[in-house]
């Protein structure tokens, strides 16, 4: 549990975790995209791509979950970044549909950890 009070008390390790785990939110379901459109044509048919997520009980209870829970946290990062007056939050909103919620969810984070350690500076 020490490795967790690492991150609690230091803001930049913490950023720098979120950035990475964006980055990796971004190209895994990338990768994934690439070789749905490789298998299944030249170019990204999302009625296809969503009857594929719900082809089965396993891939309706993940594509429920991911629906119900990105949207929670959708409107929570709305919120959050106007509390704190976050610039920049396009690229959160547009990566989030453009790209991958696991990648616009860690993006926010680090973000959001970036403006708390700018505030607590001028404060």
């Amino acid at each position: 549990m020490n490795s967790f009070n690492i991150l609690k008390d230091n803001k930049q390790i913490l950023s720098y975790l979120y950035l990475f785990l964006s980055i990796l939110g971004a190209v895994l379901p990338m990768m994934a995209n690439f070789d749905f459109v490789r298998e299944y044509g030249n170019s990204f048919n999302i009625n296809n791509f969503i009857s594929l997520a719900n082809a089965n009980p396993a891939a309706q209870s993940i594509s429920r979950d991911l629906l119900i829970g990105a949207s929670a946290i959708f409107i929570w990062i709305v919120n959050e970044s106007k509390k704190l007056k976050m610039k920049n939050m396009w690229v959160v909103y547009i990566g989030t549909f453009l790209i991958a919620f696991a990648f616009s969810t860690p993006f926010f984070l680090f973000l959001r950890e970036r403006r708390i350690i700018e505030l607590e500076k001028i404060n």
